[in-house]
């Protein structure tokens, strides 16, 4: 294993801001280059930049060919398929953020540039590595509550008060035509990466839209519900989107007990802490016998500081380490980033199928690749083409462009005022995925 630090190049300067920062204070890593399409953030980073030896681009094509070992995507949740690829065949591993796909297509492209490169992709869901779900993870491996039977896990977050700086007041934003079930994986992949179960069937539901979507400009329900169906048998209920009140949450029902994080209104440390209620026998027991504890991953003084429970530490930790050679680095494959992906997407195709059941497929079979080549079934037209889907079961709704020039305006204010573009950044960061394209 090499003593070299990792050469990095970050494309997207507001939600890769917390990567730039691991890279800047890692042992194992350097940026050396950053990409945005935006002048106001290239130069918000060029003056953070003092004293690293930082190349900016605001152009991903030249970006590219920047002399880097690895690339992190931090660009817009629906784009990050076709940059990975970009990438991989221009010889970079892969950080990509979520989602790992926006289409079927996109998907079988990504699962096969990966096999023919051979270049290493980490899907960045980084609440698979917030201390609690990772702890469940670890546990769950040494067989603490036996064979999954049943789990729950939610990522509600109510973003209006958010949405102008999330959305900059532009109408056709992914984030204003994203369907209810499309942004899944915070809620679904940690039990995924917990278990390594794959999900072979899922049945998906939609809540209305309301006010609160309209009057921010946002097309679709309110939240998604995927019913997920595992390989063993197992049943997950996985609820993310806009409710009112926030809430992280994950519990795990196996064959010998429970374990599950803190809610959030308990006050009690929430995502910090892990409550378990497990034994040795598979069938009655006698006894409640209840531990908890605020786990440890082995580098929380180095993670502390970082976003997200510190979880966008250890996700860049394992994936330079992966790169590095070391054997029991942790990171979520391109496999295992479909199989969180993909239950949202086929969710939606049950929303629109009136509840139906659907498969999910397998694409780690190649035979299975084929009926998906040409599928481009999307939100978005300019990737959907003749395949374009509603933003809603009940149709894509008309919102008035007044709407999106009130969340412009707002965006607009808070820019203007001292140091907003800095505090924009620090909350993209903070509030999830809100890069920009660096095209």
């Amino acid at each position: 294993m090499s003593d070299k630090k990792i050469r990095v190049g970050v494309l997207g300067g507001y939600r890769g801001g917390t990567m730039i920062q691991y890279c800047k204070v890692a042992e194992n890593a350097e940026v050396v280059a950053i990409c945005d399409k935006a002048a106001d953030v290239l130069e918000a980073q060029k003056e953070r930049a003092d004293g690293y030896n930082i190349t900016f681009y605001d152009n991903f094509d030249e970006f590219i060919k920047h002399d880097m070992d690895a690339v992190v995507l931090a660009n817009y949740a629906h784009q990050h398929a076709p940059f990975a690829i970009k990438a991989m065949k221009a010889g970079k591993h892969v950080f990509s953020e979520v989602l790992p796909m926006q289409t079927m297509k996109e998907a079988v492209e990504l699962v096969e540039t990966v096999e023919e490169t051979g270049k290493i992709y980490a899907y960045g869901e980084n609440f698979c590595y917030m201390p609690a779900p990772y702890e469940m993870r670890k546990l769950y491996k040494e067989g603490k509550i036996g064979e999954l039977e049943y789990a729950e896990c939610e990522y509600l977050h109510n973003c209006e008060p958010i949405w102008p700086s999330l959305t900059y007041g532009e109408k056709d934003h992914w984030r204003n035509t994203m369907y209810a079930t499309f942004y899944c994986t915070h809620s679904f992949g940690p039990i995924i990466h917990s278990t390594g179960l794959r999900p072979v069937c899922v049945t998906g539901f939609e809540s209305l839209m309301n006010h609160r979507n309209l009057r921010t400009g946002s097309k679709s329900g309110q939240f998604g519900i995927e019913m997920v169906t595992l390989e063993n048998g197992a049943i997950v209920k996985s609820i993310h989107g806009g409710l009112y009140k926030n809430s992280i949450w994950y519990s795990m029902y196996g064959s010998k007990g429970r374990m599950e994080s803190a809610r959030e209104d308990a006050e009690v440390g929430d995502v910090y802490k892990l409550y378990i209620n497990a034994d040795e026998f598979d069938g009655a027991y006698e006894t409640e016998k209840v531990e908890s504890y605020r786990p440890d991953l082995g580098m929380d003084d180095k993670a502390k500081d970082f976003a997200h429970a510190g979880a966008d530490f250890y996700s860049m930790y394992n994936f330079i380490e992966k790169i590095k050679g070391t054997p029991d680095a942790d990171i979520i494959d391109v496999y295992e980033a479909l199989d969180m992906g993909l239950a949202g997407l086929f969710a939606y195709r049950s929303v629109l199928d009136g509840g139906a059941k659907k498969e999910i497929p397998n694409l780690r079979l190649k035979e299975e690749r084929d009926k998906w080549r040409e599928d481009t079934s999307c939100t978005s037209p300019e990737t959907a083409g003749d395949m374009l889907l509603p933003t809603c079961s009940t149709g894509t709704p008309d919102i008035d462009d007044g709407v999106y020039d009130h969340m412009k305006e707002l965006w607009d204010i808070e820019c203007s005022k001292e140091e907003g573009t800095y505090r924009a950044m620090s909350f993209a960061g903070v509030a999830n995925n809100d890069g920009v394209s660096g095209k």
